[in-house]
């Protein structure tokens, strides 16, 4: 399948609100490969992700993309990072874990910069275009698909309905 490769741009508009945290990264030093055929995808237009794993659908969940000022970046990436309970980093502030923190409970970073799956602190903002450009799951969501992702996973934004993503989510 050909992935659509436009619009890559940073997570907010003047500065990364999604930012790439650090602390408590669990993959620096992991030796885990990831899984073959494992992959996500996601749908933009119908704010839809699904973990795909060879050629069976493992599970579909609701998510909020980028506002039309900072869209979700499009494109076949790969998960570079994960955090556990991370820490909110943008100029001048700073949020620690917790039930304020806008990026939730967990940080699935990828191989674009400053763009990422996580969890929120305003899960009505879910099935929106409402972020920074990252993708947002309600945190017991993103809990899920975290146990389940590795350094490496490919994580495909796709900004059309192709075939596939009719198939998905059949919309």
């Amino acid at each position: 399948m050909a992935a659509i490769t436009t619009g890559i741009m940073a997570c907010a508009a003047t500065a990364s609100a999604c930012p790439e945290p650090v602390e408590g990264a669990t993959d620096g030093a992991r030796a885990d490969a990831p899984s073959v055929g494992r992959r996500v995808v996601v749908s933009i237009p119908d704010r839809m992700l699904a973990l795909i794993d060879g050629e069976q659908v493992v599970s579909i969940y609701p998510i909020a993309v980028g506002a039309p000022v900072s869209p979700s970046p499009v494109g076949t990436f790969s998960v570079v990072t994960r955090v556990t309970n991370p820490t909110y980093y943008r100029p001048g502030k700073v949020i620690g874990p917790g039930a304020n923190n806008p990026i939730g409970t967990r940080w699935i970073g990828l191989s674009v910069k400053g763009f990422g799956i996580h969890g929120t602190d305003d899960p009505r903002s879910i099935g929106f275009a409402k972020s920074h450009g990252c993708i947002r799951l309600r945190n017991q969501d993103v809990e899920q698909l975290f146990e389940q992702l590795r350094a490496g996973d490919v994580v495909e934004l796709h900004a059309e309905r192709t075939p596939e993503i009719l198939q998905l989510f059949g919309r």
